[in-house]
């Protein structure tokens, strides 16, 4: 193929596409960091554990709920403050679950509790989520390397 010498005039490609993608691919990583964002609450402090160690692999459905200090729980970004007012959201979980054919059962609750929060909140809100058919939970607690 022989290319026309042009004389005086340099030729440019069009970068539209090449930033239009750039944006799209900034977006993108914008939401996945919002997601992850939403799994974790400012206000709980996880307590600290030699035993604590990440798990070996993901969950295929975690639900994460969370529990403050000062006995207010967190799922999905809404704050409830009665353990009671956590039902309506366990129960469209579980709705979500049997919309992808999967059993509740296949879920893993994931609790993540203040290390200042009571023992028997906790075990409330273990034995809520067993009373909506949830049956594998997970206990966060942030890893001690024993400085």
């Amino acid at each position: 193929m022989r290319f026309k010498k042009t004389e005086g005039r340099m030729l440019e490609a069009d970068m539209t596409p090449m930033i239009d993608m750039t944006f799209q691919l900034i977006a993108f990583f914008m939401v996945l960091i919002n997601f992850t964002a939403s799994e974790t609450h400012e206000r709980v402090q996880l307590p600290q554990s030699t035993l604590a160690k990440p798990p070996d692999e993901p969950f295929e459905f975690p639900i994460t709920l969370q529990l403050t200090d000062t006995g207010l729980f967190v799922i999905g970004g809404n704050e409830v403050a009665s353990i009671q007012g956590l039902r309506p959201y366990l129960l469209n979980e579980a709705t979500v679950l049997q919309q992808r054919q999967k059993q509740i059962s296949d879920a893993t609750v994931i609790i993540r509790a203040h290390k200042g929060a009571q023992t028997g909140m906790v075990q409330d809100l273990i034995k809520v989520c067993q009373e909506n058919g949830f049956e594998k939970f997970a206990l966060r607690a942030k890893e001690d390397v024993g400085n």
